[in-house]
């Protein structure tokens, strides 16, 4: 979790904006799905996406990064890296999920990988699915990266019969204080399956996490949310009350599907359809962060949160990105929850790309008041490219109100 310092007041200036990747041509090669990390005290940002062959999903190639390390105040970007190792032979990889693990300083990156170009439409139709669960580690700030493990029988393993697909994230995974691993996921589960021949007649997408209690030596399988929910991102909320993870989930009934959970993302107890958080059609994948809670300011004094505790008192605020049309994935907001215990205290987002956007990743810096959000988006399409937006608490306390 990211912490700031006191904020004073200064002028707030225009966020920073780089093109980390490019469409070749509205045909031909394109890049996908960002997810993006922050390495505490290396100052630097690991941007990931998929490489594929043309937009659609069953052209995935293969996983790439860009490495940008903070130089007085601004990004400075390598160039484009592919992931060669992060993958299975005859699958495609998609839907990069990384997480930092800080004791061993070591850069798991979770995705994964389907035989061929089976879509995931043909795996719910059919119930036989094609996804595996796979991951590479890096123990030098994403230099180099180890081969690729194959988690679907030591992780899911009997599991797998009710899951017609499955996939990681896709974004960032997070480390909670107790030092707990989480990789956000959602599953197609099979509910129900016709008597006269083999084929799902119930199947509902539903949120979870993988999980690892040893450093990522070994993982487990969470429990699904009762909710439909798909495309989900966790962050970590500390408060009065305790420790809670939170879900945003992607849905498509026009609102986000919020959760929390008091195991530590073990299982979700509590699940809803955000009033405030609106979903496009068929809805779109979003990203959360959680970090402390700038020490100065009184707007929020005396004001309570669903628990009853002092505003001020939540020691946690979360920032949200997703595009704020109701009709279809354009203007990329940022929306701010000072209260995050009180789903109905999310703020007006500030748009941060008016235009066609898409999937997007916030990262936070943990040495300073600063954010990044990683995000699809162009002029005429969102597949034209994957924007870096570099801004400050400044800019959030400014424009989310």
């Amino acid at each position: 979790m990211a912490t700031t310092s006191n904020i004073s007041p200064q002028d707030v200036g225009e966020p920073a904006r780089t093109a980390v990747f490019k469409q070749d041509w509205p045909l031909g090669t394109t890049y996908r799905i960002p997810a993006l990390i922050y390495i505490p005290g290396r100052r630097c940002f690991l941007a990931f996406a998929e490489k594929r062959s043309s937009p659609q999903d069953t052209d995935a190639l293969h996983l790439v990064l860009r490495k940008g390390t903070l130089e007085h105040g601004t990004v400075q970007w390598l160039p484009c890296q592919d992931l060669t190792s992060a993958c299975l032979i005859n699958h495609r990889t998609m839907n990069p999920c990384p997480v930092f693990e800080k004791a061993s300083q070591t850069i798991f990156l979770f995705f994964i990988c389907i035989l061929g170009k089976t879509s995931e439409h043909n795996q719910i139709c059919t119930g036989k699915n094609k996804a595996r669960l796979c991951y590479v580690t890096s123990s030098d700030y994403g230099q180099t990266w180890s081969e690729a493990i194959d988690l679907t029988e030591s992780v899911i393993g009997s599991k797998i019969k009710r899951w017609a697909t499955f996939a990681v994230g896709p974004g960032h995974g997070i480390q909670t204080e107790s030092t707990r691993l989480i990789i956000p996921a959602y599953v197609y589960y099979i509910h129900q399956t016709f008597l006269c021949f083999p084929r799902p007649c119930s199947v509902k997408p539903h949120a979870f996490c993988f999980y690892s209690d040893d450093y990522g030596t070994t993982w487990n399988v969470g429990r699904i949310l009762e909710t439909k929910s798909c495309e989900c991102e966790m962050a970590e909320i500390l408060s009065a009350k305790g420790k809670y993870v939170y879900c945003n989930a992607r849905n498509i009934h026009g609102h986000r599907v919020e959760a929390l959970s008091t195991s530590d993302g073990m299982d979700f107890a509590e699940s809803h359809l955000s009033e405030n958080l609106v979903e496009p059609c068929h809805g779109c994948q979003g990203s959360v962060v959680s970090f402390t809670a700038p020490t100065s300011g009184s707007e929020n004094k005396g004001q309570k949160d669903l628990t009853g505790c002092d505003v001020l008192k939540s020691n946690t605020w979360l920032l949200y990105s997703h595009p704020t049309s109701r009709h279809e994935r354009r203007d990329l907001g940022v929306y701010l929850n000072r209260s995050p215990l009180d789903p109905s205290r999310w703020e007006k987002p500030w748009i941060i790309h008016s235009g066609p956007s898409g999937y997007s990743d916030l990262a936070c810096c943990d040495d300073e008041c600063h954010f990044a959000c990683l995000v699809e988006c162009g002029r005429l399409s969102n597949l034209e490219e994957i924007l870096f937006v570099y801004f400050n608490i400044k800019h959030i306390l400014e424009y989310c109100k």
